[in-house]
């Protein structure tokens, strides 16, 4: 609702700077606070997807973190808009870091997906791919070569973590930490569906703060939710196993 842009003294409309600068604000604390939770969960003995996965994606969410703060410092203090920055680091060592953890937690797990299931997973990576791939035709071609291939590595990185979000939603439900992977994987959904926005809208007169950038919010806040469900159902596990040895 406070996304609107409004117009300056000069006469350009653009959005109030408390607003831009709440979003990072929410946006970096969302991330922040994941990561701490996920690293929470690498730190539990009892947890029952495994810890490798949790520190895996906790890294991935604190380098997200890191380059949300590198990315917002650029644009609100020093009022630049690079193609490459050095948060660029960070975000493609998040995606590396949230793609081998998520891969780990399918390779971990017995995956029987039914025939249907899998048509599931075939309909959404073609509908993903081919969305990536239209929006990214809609782009001008970048003249420099590693900024083409740093925009083609984020539009695979979604595709792919699209696709084993998928795969993990399918492959746990109904299991023991089933809610806990309906977050993550929604999570993911809502990471694609901002990095989708964000590519789409760029151009010379772009300013964030956009209503679906919002979304990068929802991610942040998804994967520490998905993060706590998983700590809370090892617990209760934990106890009910206890409970049943003194019995």
């Amino acid at each position: 609702m406070f996304s609107a842009k409004v117009p300056g003294a000069d006469g350009i409309e653009s959005r109030a700077e408390w607003y831009v600068i709440g979003t990072n604000i929410f946006e970096a604390l969302a991330y922040l606070a994941a990561g701490i939770l996920c690293l929470r969960n690498w730190l539990s003995q009892q947890i029952v997807s495994g810890r490798n996965v949790w520190l895996l994606i906790g890294l991935g969410m604190l380098s997200y973190f890191v380059g949300g703060i590198i990315f917002g410092y650029t644009e609100i203090v020093l009022k630049d808009e690079p193609d490459v920055s050095v948060g660029d680091i960070f975000f493609v060592l998040s995606y590396l870091l949230l793609g081998a953890g998520m891969i780990l937690a399918v390779a971990s797990r017995r995956i029987n997906l039914e025939k249907w299931q899998w048509l599931i997973v075939l309909a959404i990576a073609v509908f993903g791919s081919l969305l990536a791939w239209w929006i990214s035709m809609q782009q001008e071609t970048p003249s420099e070569l590693l900024v083409a291939i740093l925009n083609w590595f984020y539009v695979v990185s979604d595709v792919v973590l699209l696709i084993i979000a998928t795969t993990l939603l399918l492959a746990f439900w109904g299991g023991r930490v089933s809610q806990s992977w309906r977050m993550i994987a929604a999570a993911a959904f809502s990471l694609y569906i901002a990095d989708m926005w964000f590519k789409y809208a760029q151009g010379p007169n772009y300013q964030s703060g956009e209503i679906l950038e919002v979304f990068w919010v929802f991610s942040g806040v998804l994967f520490g939710m998905g993060a706590v469900l998983e700590y809370d159902a090892s617990l209760r596990r934990t106890r009910r196993t206890s409970g049943r040895k003194r019995a």
